[in-house]
C-alpha cells in the first residue's frame, strides 16, 4: 500500500471524550513507563486480530485506523483486501488502541502510520497497571476506550459475521456479539456486495456459513459461542489447576460484585457465565438510579468497568460456558459446564439471573431473533433505523427501551396491559415517556397477532378500553414482560420456590443435625446446601434492581468469608 498523503487527511473529532489530546503532565507520566522511537511511513503499529499489543502515543506524524487490512510478515501492508477501509485519522498528542487492550481482547482494527513520525511505546502490561492505579491519566484513557468501543459498535467496525440474516446460526452469533459488546457487523449474503469477495479470499464454502472473519488471516467457520468467546479473549487461556476458594456462576451485577469483592480480599475466584457478562443489566441503554451516577450510566459501561476491576484482582473469567450440574463431594463443590472444563471450589455463589418470558402470540416464534428481541442495544437500534417499532411491557426495562429507541429516531409504540404507566415503572421514567413526542402509549392493550413475510411487518392489538382490534405497522417488536429464573439445572439439587427461584436464609429451616459440625446457623443468603449461596435476581425475595443485585453480591462475600473461616477452624 502506498503511503497516504497526510495533508489530505482530516483528523477525527473528539466526540464524548473518545479522542482526547494528552496534556504535558500526562505525557511525562506515561513517558516514565515507556520509550519513544521513530516510525516509518506505512509502518503497521497494531495489526487487526493481534493479542497483547502495545500502547502508543503519537508524538509526531499522522496515524490511520483501518479495517480489513492484509499485512505481510514484515508488518508492512500489501494488498488491503476486499472491504478494507480507513475508519479514523489521528495526530500528535493522541493515544491509540481501544477497550480490548485493557480487557485482554484482540485488536479489532489495524493502526498504520501515514507518514514517518515518532511514538511513545508502552507495553500492554504496563499500560494496564497505569490505567488501574494512576487516576491522573488512567481515567482519561479508560473513559476514552469505553467511548471508542461504543463508537466502533455503532459504526459496524470490528469482526465480520458473514451469513444470511435469516439463518438461525447467524442470528445466534449476532446476538452473542451484541450481548458481549463486541465490535461487529453483519456481511449479509442477501444484499452485501462485499460478501462473495470475502468468502473467495478466505476460501469459505457455502456449508461453512455463517463465518466469523476475525482478521484478514483468521476465519472461524460457523463457530459455537464458546469457540468465538475463546477467539476474542472472553475466556482465560488456562484455568486454575487446583480448587478455588470461590466459584461464582453467573456474571450479572450480583456475580460481578461478588467476584470483585472476594478477589480484592485475597480469595481465588473463578467466574463462569453462560452467555454474556453483565446479564440483563448489560443490555440496559441507561441506568439512572445507580448510586453515584446522577447523570446515569449505560449497562454496558457499568459492566465493562466491573469486568476490568475483576480482572485487576485476578478473577478467572470464562464466558459461554453454561452450568449443567453442581455437586458437593469430598469437602468441595464441583460444577460441570458445557463447552468448558469443570471447576471446583470450597464455596459457591449462584447468580444466574433470569431470562425474559415469551409473549404467547401464535406465529411469533417465526420472527424471534429476526424482528423480535428481548433487549434494546445499539445493535438492535441499528437494525431498526427510523422504522416503526413496538415495545411491550410496563416495567423499567420496557420504559428504558422505549426511550432509547425513540432517541435514535425510531417511531415507538409502548403497549402494556395495565391502566397506569406508573404502576410498575419508576416515576421519572413514566414522566419522560409521557413527555416524549416519539413514544405513543397504549394502555389496557394486548398484542394478539403478528404478520409478515420473512420478517415482522404488522401487529394486531386488542384495545381493552374499546374492545376493538387494530392493526399497526411494526417492523420490530421488543418484549419485556417478566422473567423466569435460570434454575432448571438445579432441580433436585437445592430448594426452590414454586416459580423456580432459589430459597435462602429465613425461607428455609435451619441446618439438619448432620451439619452440626459447622458450628453455626444458616446465613441469610445461604441456600439449602451449606456453603452454597445465592444472590441477585435468581434468589427468592430479591429486589429486581441492578443496585440491589450488586449489593447482594458484595454482602454474600462477607458470609462466604465467615463460612470459609469456620471451615479452616
Amino acid at each position: 500500500m502506498e503511503p497516504v498523503e497526510a495533508s489530505r487527511m482530516i483528523e477525527a473529532p473528539d466526540i464524548s471524550g473518545a479522542y482526547p489530546t494528552l496534556g504535558q503532565a500526562q505525557l511525562e507520566l506515561l513517558g516514565r513507563a515507556g520509550t519513544s522511537r521513530a516510525t516509518l511511513a506505512g509502518e503497521v503499529l497494531i495489526q487487526e486480530g493481534e493479542f497483547d499489543t502495545d500502547f502508543f502515543v503519537i508524538l509526531q506524524g499522522t496515524v490511520l485506523i483501518m479495517e480489513g487490512l492484509h499485512v505481510a510478515g514484515s508488518k508492512q501492508p500489501d494488498d488491503p483486501g476486499p472491504g478494507a477501509r480507513i475508519l479514523e485519522v489521528h495526530g500528535p498528542g493522541r493515544f491509540l488502541g481501544e477497550l480490548g487492550l485493557v480487557e485482554g481482547q484482540p485488536a479489532f482494527t489495524s493502526t498504520v502510520f501515514a507518514e514517518a513520525g515518532e511514538v511513545l511505546q508502552i507495553s500492554g502490561d504496563d499500560l494496564r497497571r497505569v490505567v488501574l492505579t494512576d487516576a491522573a491519566v488512567g481515567e482519561t484513557i479508560l473513559r476514552a476506550y469505553l467511548q471508542r468501543r461504543i463508537r466502533m459498535i455503532s459504526s459496524g467496525a470490528g469482526i465480520r459475521i458473514v451469513g444470511s440474516r435469516f439463518s438461525r446460526d447467524t442470528i445466534r452469533l449476532l446476538d452473542f456479539s451484541a450481548a458481549n459488546r463486541l465490535p461487529h457487523r453483519l456481511v449479509d449474503l442477501e444484499n452485501d456486495e462485499q460478501a462473495q469477495a470475502i468468502l473467495d479470499r478466505a476460501g469459505i464454502l457455502a456449508n461453512d456459513l455463517p463465518a466469523v472473519v476475525l482478521s484478514a488471516s483468521r476465519v472461524l467457520k460457523n463457530p459455537s459461542n464458546g469457540v468465538l468467546a475463546a477467539a476474542v479473549g472472553l475466556r482465560v487461556a488456562k484455568e486454575h489447576p487446583a480448587s478455588y476458594d470461590l466459584m461464582v456462576i453467573g456474571a450479572g451485577p450480583a456475580g460481578l460484585a461478588a467476584a470483585v469483592y472476594a478477589a480484592s480480599d485475597g480469595l481465588s475466584v473463578v467466574l463462569k457465565e453462560g452467555f454474556a457478562i453483565g446479564g440483563q443489566a448489560g443490555t440496559s441503554p441507561r441506568i439512572e438510579n445507580f448510586l453515584g451516577f446522577p447523570a446515569g450510566i449505560s449497562g454496558g459501561e457499568l459492566t465493562e468497568r466491573a469486568a476490568i476491576q475483576a480482572r485487576k484482582f485476578r478473577v478467572q473469567i470464562n464466558v459461554a460456558c453454561r452450568a449443567t450440574t453442581i455437586e458437593f463431594r469430598e469437602g468441595e463443590f464441583r460444577a460441570e459446564f458445557n463447552e468448558s472444563g469443570p471447576a471446583s471450589s470450597r464455596a459457591a455463589l449462584l447468580a444466574t439471573g433470569v431470562r425474559y418470558r415469551r409473549l404467547p402470540v401464535p406465529g411469533l416464534e417465526e420472527f424471534e431473533g429476526i424482528s423480535v428481541f428481548h433487549a434494546a442495544t445499539v445493535h438492535e437500534a441499528r437494525l431498526c433505523g427510523l422504522q416503526p417499532v413496538t415495545v411491550v411491557g410496563g416495567g423499567n426495562s420496557a420504559g428504558q427501551a422505549a426511550l432509547f429507541l425513540a432517541g435514535t429516531g425510531a417511531q415507538v409504540r409502548l403497549v402494556l396491559r395495565g391502566a397506569d404507566l406508573r404502576a410498575g415503572m419508576s416515576r421519572y421514567l413514566a414522566e419522560r415517556i409521557e413527555e416524549h413526542p416519539g413514544v405513543e402509549v397504549l394502555l389496557r392493550a394486548n398484542i394478539v397477532g403478528v404478520d409478515g413475510s420473512g420478517a415482522l411487518e404488522r401487529i394486531i392489538v386488542d384495545l381493552g378500553d374499546t374492545g376493538e382490534q387494530r392493526i399497526f405497522e411494526s417492523r420490530y417488536l421488543f418484549i419485556f414482560i417478566g422473567a423466569k429464573p435460570h434454575t432448571e439445572w438445579l432441580q433436585d439439587k437445592l430448594a426452590l420456590d414454586e416459580d423456580g427461584f432459589i430459597l435462602t436464609g429465613a425461607d428455609l429451616e435451619d441446618f439438619p443435625p448432620e451439619f452440626s459440625h459447622l458450628g453455626r446457623r444458616r446465613m441469610p443468603f445461604e441456600t439449602s446446601v451449606p456453603g452454597m449461596f445465592a444472590a441477585g435476581d435468581v434468589r427468592h425475595g430479591s429486589v429486581k434492581r441492578v443496585t440491589a443485585a450488586a449489593g447482594e453480591g458484595s454482602t454474600a462475600v462477607a458470609m462466604i468469608h465467615e463460612h470459609l473461616r469456620l471451615l479452616r477452624g
